[in-house]
């Protein structure tokens, strides 16, 4: 199983700094370029907002120097609007081929809200999104625990998407902890444990506002040893990038699984680490 390690997003100025990934004087066209060299994977999140064109695509391949895969979110038109027209499907398909002719191409990530829950109509809808992704690897996260259901994610694997599975903070009514297999591709989300800010936050970075402890990535170790055998590779994404607490979780991540026998291939091992990823 390979094993594809990074975050949810590149471009965090409070990852500026001494000891932090970028150091001072880092200007943001050289984030990725500097992300690159430390890990192998990054989740893109500008393309909810946006979806980039050609040439901001064949620039990623360029700056990542061939060394880091692109998990591509979905444009938020086709998750929480749904309402996308033949044009959004044209470019969302078409745009990340620079990425694809290079192999840098990763999963699309179809991120639903709570708000979807499992019905009727939301079920046809998530269909008629896999048989227009047919034949490119989509990974779908279902926030509201109506999903969380072995008949869902038989259903999924019928149709070969990818079942994300998600860490929350303990707050109830969402999917539960575990890594579950529905391709021979797995996606695991690690939001953090921020009970208190989830639901009240007024922004991503305060839900996420969360460091987790050894123990904790030692049971997300666990978990991922569990499946080594039925995944051929694995895409993990923190998403607790505020205050830089992801660039301290991967390297305990990392140690926990290669104490397990499973090894996370760093792009350019010869690049010097900062200090928060030793």
């Amino acid at each position: 199983m390979r094993i594809y390690l990074g975050t949810g997003g590149y471009s965090n100025e409070d990852w500026i700094g001494p000891g932090l990934l970028y150091p001072d004087g880092t200007k943001k066209d050289q984030f990725l370029e500097v992300y690159s060299q430390h890990f192998n994977a990054v989740e893109l999140n500008s393309s909810f907002y946006g979806i980039p064109g050609l040439k901001a695509f064949e620039g990623m391949a360029k700056k990542s120097g061939g060394r880091t895969r692109f998990a591509v979110k979905l444009h938020q038109v086709f998750t929480h609007t749904r309402n996308p027209e033949q044009s959004d499907f044209d470019r969302m398909l078409q745009s990340p081929q620079p990425l694809r002719e290079v192999g840098l191409k990763g999963p699309y990530l179809a991120q639903f809200p709570y708000s979807f829950h499992r019905t009727t109509d939301n079920r046809k809808y998530l269909l008629d999104l896999a048989e227009r992704f047919a034949g490119h690897e989509l990974a779908v996260e279902l926030r509201h625990a109506s999903w969380d259901k072995p008949e869902v994610r038989e259903g999924m694997a019928e149709y070969g998407l990818i079942w994300v599975s998600p860490d929350y903070p303990p707050v109830g009514g969402m999917p539960e902890p575990r890594v579950h297999v529905t391709s021979e591709v797995g996606y695991l989300r690690l939001h953090g444990r921020n009970e208190g800010s989830w639901w009240e936050g007024k922004s991503a970075a305060e839900r996420h506002d969360y460091l987790y402890n050894r123990a904790e990535m030692d049971e997300w170790a666990d978990k991922i040893a569990e499946v080594e055998g039925e995944l051929e590779e694995l895409y993990v994404f923190f998403q607790n990038t505020t205050k830089g607490h992801a660039l301290k979780n991967i390297p305990m991540l990392r140690e926990a699984l290669a104490s397990r026998g499973l090894t996370v291939s760093l792009p350019n091992p010869d690049a010097p680490l900062p200090g928060r990823l030793l």
